[in-house]
């Protein structure tokens, strides 16, 4: 009995200590993140990163030889292919924020990435996906004219208008990312560090955060849905009038041509804007964080890997350029 009394202090002041402990630690500002690691045995780890290195080449070269056929060959200096050009520029950026860090860290097996970083990271993933988003209403726009106001075409998207769309789709995109980057740096994060993701994200990386975010969440919502659902209404109106269009062509060969260019636009805005619109414009839920790591998935590394290939394949005109580019290499 004297020996039990003896350690109950003990073992109290034990207990005072790491309560003290967990405090210090809930009341310390997280200086680094740790991401969510797929892998589970150093097979699945060897899978991981070969298989995203592997898309990782394939979408450089796909988009790469996408820029050197739009800027070399004439034929293919038209207001089309020079947002092509420009949206395989974006896209290779686009996929470098994110890929390269994910196969650096299946490789290493370090999966922790600083504060300082995780915020770059983000402000670049939400810049470049918010520029994809206007450039997208851009280049819909553009097929809207070309095959339903084709009289008026080269009087409306002239090469000054073209440039100026275009520094305007990179300057908004980069302006309105900056204030929800803002908003999330001056939150505090004194618990857990651990993102339910593969990348810094804002919905995994709110749901950190120790300070009411309810604030935060709305500004952000706004501005998302501003960002994804205004670009997308210019988008689909555009198509409608496209589809109303196409429909209404008489000859065989004319609507073919015109329904291959309308189908290659179409499946990369759905999967584009439909997967970003899911993800981002919506109630956030606690049950929907592995939905959003799939979903994410499709816009990051799937769209920019398809799109050069997408173009490419359903167009004539970029398949023949290809064919004289290939010649000339060989001569």
């Amino acid at each position: 009995m004297h020996e039990e009394e003896t350690l109950q202090p003990e073992n109290h002041s034990t207990v005072q200590h790491n309560l003290m402990e967990m405090q210090n630690i809930n009341n310390s500002q997280v200086t680094f993140f740790t991401l969510l690691q797929l892998w589970g045995s150093p097979v699945g780890q060897m899978s991981f990163s070969v298989s995203f290195s592997v898309i990782y080449v394939l979408t450089l070269s796909g988009n790469l030889i996408i820029i050197i056929v739009c800027r070399v060959e004439k034929s293919l200096c038209t207001p089309m292919y020079f947002f092509l050009s420009h949206l395989a520029a974006l896209e290779i950026c686009y996929i470098s924020v994110t890929v390269p860090k994910m196969i650096h860290y299946s490789v290493s097996g370090d999966v922790t990435i600083s504060f300082a970083a995780c915020l770059t990271q983000l402000y670049f993933f939400g810049s470049l996906g918010s520029t994809e988003c206007f450039l997208l209403a851009v280049m819909a726009y553009d097929r809207y004219l070309a095959l339903c106001k084709p009289l008026h075409y080269h009087s409306l998207m002239t090469s000054q208008f073209c440039s100026r769309s275009v520094g305007c789709c990179w300057s908004f995109g980069f302006i309105f990312t900056m204030s929800s980057v803002l908003l999330i740096s001056s939150l505090k994060f004194c618990g857990s560090n651990h993102i339910q993701h593969l990348f810094c994200d804002i919905s995994p990386i709110l749901r950190l955060s120790c300070t009411d975010i309810r604030h935060t969440e709305t500004l952000i919502f706004l501005l998302a849905s501003f960002t994804l659902v205004g670009s997308c209404l210019i988008t689909l109106l555009s198509y409608l009038k496209i589809l109303s269009t196409v429909l209404g062509i008489s000859t065989q060969s004319g609507r073919g041509r015109a329904s291959a260019t309308f189908a290659s636009h179409l499946t990369v805005v759905t999967i584009y804007y439909s997967t970003m619109i899911f993800v981002y414009v919506r109630p956030t839920t606690a049950n929907a964080s592995s939905l959003n790591q799939i979903l994410s998935m499709l816009y990051t590394i799937l769209t920019p890997l398809l799109n050069p290939f997408i173009y490419a394949l359903r167009n004539k005109e970029v398949q023949r350029a290809l064919w004289k580019l290939k010649s000339r290499l060989k001569l």
